[in-house]
């Protein structure tokens, strides 16, 4: 990784560390909670019940692309409002990185939330986080961890327009990052049911590619960009974002994501776009893969179903056909941030090269 990308992603480190405490203290207490009753400040057990699953995710790493796009988009901002609007004022690189919990702490959340909706074993290679602290826990935790991530705007150094500005565009992304989980949710649920590609492409826009969305805009905003600069490059981020969804459902059909299983996708029942391609070229076969996938669902990961389901995928190039359509998302809407060079570099590593 390029060494301004490393020096970057120490300090996004540091200002995660900073805004969810692995050793709370009574400032990072109040700024979370208020003025909570003695029974409870002074018991650090009911806190740590609360937080644990999220750090314990947050600590097991990740690639942290979004929150590294957010702070290099806030660069290309800076730089524009500098060269072309000298009177805007941006955010210090510092208050730039303590707004990155906007995007990293959501994307977390929602990786708890999705283990679950998702009946997922593992996550970065370790039980998920319902399987090692229950159900109860795990959903309380992340959805506790959506309303904590917007607690940087209250301690960031912003003017009350600042905060309302970033306040309304949290809200709105988390509200689309909702309604495409249940999209999601209503096709795995629907097993005879398969979306159109256009409905399941609008799907991720919403579920994946918003945070990209929420990444580019905060970090335009925090550059001194206006809100409508800052939105139409959100338009563009969500993109990349879909192009990821559909390189990472390629990979799950291939050589299997970090820290899962190879097709663990089938079992789930998930209508991907490697699916819905061969679905829409060989129609007559909808009714086998739907009972491949109830198959491989009832007799989990090892199924026998779950290697034919995707034998039939790799036959008919489908795979292969989704891996270019996420691939040429991900390249031709990169261009167009060409300003910031270490985008384009940023991601170009992300996309295994030996997709098929």
């Amino acid at each position: 990784m390029n060494p301004k990308l490393i020096t970057l992603l120490e300090k996004i480190e540091e200002a995660l560390s900073k805004a969810i405490l692995y050793d709370f203290d009574s400032k990072w207490q109040k700024a979370s909670f208020g003025e909570l009753p003695d029974a409870i400040s002074q018991n650090k057990a009911f806190i740590s019940k609360l937080i644990e699953p999220n750090i314990d995710l947050i600590k097991l790493g990740g690639k942290r692309w979004r929150p590294l796009f957010l702070m290099l988009c806030y660069q290309m901002a800076k730089k524009q409002t500098g060269e072309k609007s000298p009177q805007a004022q941006p955010l210090t690189e510092k208050t730039a990185l303590a707004l990155t919990p906007l995007v990293e702490f959501v994307h977390t959340a929602s990786l708890i939330h999705d283990d679950i909706e998702d009946s997922a074993d593992l996550r970065r290679g370790k039980p998920a986080a319902h399987i090692k602290y229950g159900i109860d826990h795990a959903l309380n935790s992340a959805s506790w961890l959506y309303f904590e991530a917007p607690v940087c705007l209250e301690t960031a150094k912003l003017t009350e327009n600042q905060k309302l500005a970033f306040y309304k565009l949290y809200t709105n992304e988390l509200r689309r990052l909702h309604l495409g989980q249940a999209m999601d949710i209503y096709w795995h649920k629907e097993k005879d049911h398969y979306p159109t590609i256009d409905e399941y492409l609008a799907m991720v826009q919403n579920k994946t590619g918003t945070l990209a969305s929420l990444a580019a805009q905060v970090g335009f905003m925090a550059g001194g960009a206006t809100e409508k600069q800052a939105a139409a490059y959100g338009k563009i981020a969500a993109q990349i974002g879909v192009g990821f969804q559909i390189i990472d459902d390629v990979i799950n059909l291939t050589k299997g994501n970090p820290g899962k299983k190879r097709g663990d996708d089938i079992v789930e029942g998930k209508k991907s776009l490697p699916v819905l391609l061969h679905i829409q070229k060989f129609p007559q076969d909808k009714t086998k893969i739907s009972k491949l996938m109830a198959q491989a669902a009832k007799e989990g990961i090892n199924s026998p179903a779950v290697e034919k389901c995707i034998e039939l995928l790799q036959k008919s190039n489908c795979i292969k056909h989704a891996a270019e359509e996420g691939s040429l998302l991900i390249h031709k809407n990169c261009a167009k941030f060409a300003e910031n060079p270490l985008i384009t570099e940023l991601f170009d590593s992300m996309v295994p090269k030996d997709l098929s």
